[in-house]
């Protein structure tokens, strides 16, 4: 049988049976109804013993009872003879004094307890010489009726006392049983006011405090919990789940937010780009015309404005062309492709740039790496942003590099991340790269859709692009996407193209 020990100091024991954790909820109730159950079987047995000690009490006081008649009874007789002399009646006290005898011894215990041994001991010896004195008597002795009647008043006065002793005690038992019920109802109280307190401040206020915080989340605050109560395992697995889902919430809200600005923006280019496109194909199409139907006529100032004419107008084709991507929200078809696969798809689009402009490129790829379902074209056009975004941003001689790993942070992710040598983006505007329109380069030189394209892609793949650079050393964009399950044994090492 194995044995392991989980979260929060649970213990495990065999195949799933679990031991009760005095600090969780359901822990804390086992342990007061435990306590509760112990004390009110033990007040029951205790009750049950004083019933069955009085009833023995009852029992023997009725032996009391008999043992006073009894000595009443001897008493009669003794007024009887010497009222009226009659010696029949010494001979009936004898019986009687037998019967006492009996009831002595099996008392003599009990008394015992109830007075002292030295008060015993008189009794028994005040009946012995009441015994002796009336067997003078019945024998013609000369013995003092005085004396007798003493020694008999004092057998007389020793049973009452015995007598009452005893129902004192019976008295005191029932007295001590009657104030059970009290102590039933302490119990049940005390049983209330600890499940109350519980449910008050281990559920009722750390709830109370979650809901207060819910709404302050809702209101875009997303400051932890922070509960100082009674630290019971199952709010504080709450509490902390929580947390870490606001913090979850502070961390991708300006994703969220991005992805909103992104989504209404599109919405709003998608029309505005188709009304464009066709107004910029006439103006291609015309200068195209008048080129050829002027081509040996014109002067070389005016072919050279209908060259810049036609530049423009692809360079507004193009603007459009982007405006198109980055608003289309049609789900692309997907399928399991190698990060290989789309690691040297992409370079081969963008590798004949790094010689014209004189660039080193490194890659690197770790060996095993799993698929990736997602749309080569829509990836391709991720990473030919990102690699000519670093070809434009690298000073010539400089190197730029790819990496393809598993990511660190991020389990089930692999990293793609793409290293320039540049300037570096500053801190104060690297949250504002990724907004359409918005461009570092200078007028004329982009058109501020790559990244944003690159970004709306990524998360349609359900990955996330981010950003880390530092002033004069350069940026590095790396895209997580998740992958599936699959190695594929591929490796590409450290190359220079």
């Amino acid at each position: 049988m194995e044995t392991c020990v989980g979260k929060w100091g649970r213990q495990v024991v065999g195949a799933g049976s679990r031991l009760i954790n005095p600090g969780s909820i359901k822990g804390k109730i086992f342990i007061v109804f435990s306590v509760a159950f112990v004390s009110i079987a033990a007040l029951a047995g205790l009750n049950q013993w004083n019933l069955m000690t009085l009833r023995a009490r009852l029992l023997l006081s009725e032996r009391y009872d008999d043992l006073l008649n009894n000595i009443l009874e001897v008493r009669r007789f003794e007024k009887n003879f010497l009222i009226y002399g009659d010696q029949h009646s010494l001979l009936e006290s004898k019986g009687y004094l037998e019967r006492i005898d009996e009831l002595v011894e099996e008392l003599s215990t009990d008394l015992t307890q109830l007075t002292s041994q030295r008060s015993f001991q008189e009794f028994k010896g005040n009946l012995h010489r009441y015994r002796g004195m009336v067997e003078s008597l019945s024998a013609d002795a000369k013995s003092s009726p005085e004396a007798l009647r003493t020694i008999g008043k004092q057998l007389t006065d020793d049973a009452d006392h015995f007598r009452e002793l005893k129902r004192t005690r019976i008295h005191a038992a029932i007295l001590r049983i009657s104030t059970l019920p009290f102590a039933f109802f302490a119990i049940l109280l005390s049983l209330m006011i600890l499940v109350g307190w519980l449910i008050s401040h281990g559920l009722l206020r750390p709830l109370n405090v979650i809901v207060k915080t819910t709404r302050s989340v809702g209101r875009g605050d997303f400051s932890p919990i922070r509960y100082d109560g009674v630290p019971l395992e199952e709010i504080s697995g709450l509490i902390e789940a929580f947390n870490h889902m606001a913090s979850e919430l502070e961390a991708h809200q300006e994703d969220l937010i991005q992805a909103r600005k992104i989504a209404a923006i599109g919405t709003f280019t998608a029309g505005i780009a188709h009304e464009l496109n066709n107004p910029i194909n006439n103006i291609a199409l015309t200068a195209e015309s008048l080129q050829e139907t002027l081509e040996e006529q014109a002067e070389p100032d005016t072919m050279e404005m209908l060259d810049d004419i036609l530049d423009q107008a692809r360079r507004a084709a193009d603007i459009v062309r982007n405006l198109l991507d980055f608003s289309r929200t049609e789900k692309p078809v997907f399928s399991e492709l190698a990060p290989e696969q789309i690691l040297t798809s992409s370079i081969n689009l963008v590798k004949n740039q790094f010689k014209i402009v004189g660039l080193q490129f490194e890659t690197s790829m770790a060996e095993g790496l799993p698929r990736i379902r997602g749309n080569l074209g829509n990836l391709q056009q991720v990473f030919t942003n990102l690699l000519l975004n670093a070809i434009q941003a690298t000073p010539q001689g400089e190197t730029i590099r790819m990496r393809v790993e598993y990511a660190d942070n991020r389990p089930g992710f692999i990293s793609f991340a793409v290293q320039d040598r540049g300037e570096g983006i500053p801190p104060d505007i690297q949250h504002k790269i990724f907004e359409p329109f918005f461009s570092t380069k200078e007028v004329g030189k982009g058109t501020g859709l790559g990244l944003a394209v690159s970004y709306a892609i990524v998360k349609r793949h359900g990955g996330r692009i981010e950003v880390s650079s530092e002033p004069g050393r350069g940026t590095t964009f790396t895209v997580l996407l998740p992958h599936v399950a699959g190695p594929v044994l591929s490796d590409l090492p450290w190359g220079i193209i």
